[in-house]
């Protein structure tokens, strides 16, 4: 299988991914206070939002570099 063919499928998966999950999030840690021994630290969930056209047009892209790769040069 050529590369070309691999990055194709996994745009494919991952545009799906993307389209059924609607994004991901993650958790951030920062320092807030600092005084002597004492110290505070705040944990603030960040979420990324997915748009659906931005899922649909990696699928498309990554259909279009599988169907490009598969094709035979002469």
């Amino acid at each position: 299988m050529k590369t070309i063919q691999i990055v194709g499928i996994v745009l494919i998966v991952g545009g799906i991914l993307g389209a059924v999950l609607g994004g991901f999030s993650y958790t951030k840690q920062t320092q807030e206070v600092k005084m002597g021994p004492l110290e505070m630290t705040v944990k603030d969930r960040q979420t990324i939002d997915i748009p659906i056209w931005a899922s649909i047009s990696v699928m498309v892209l990554g259909g279009a570099l599988l169907f490009l790769g598969s094709k035979k040069n002469y």
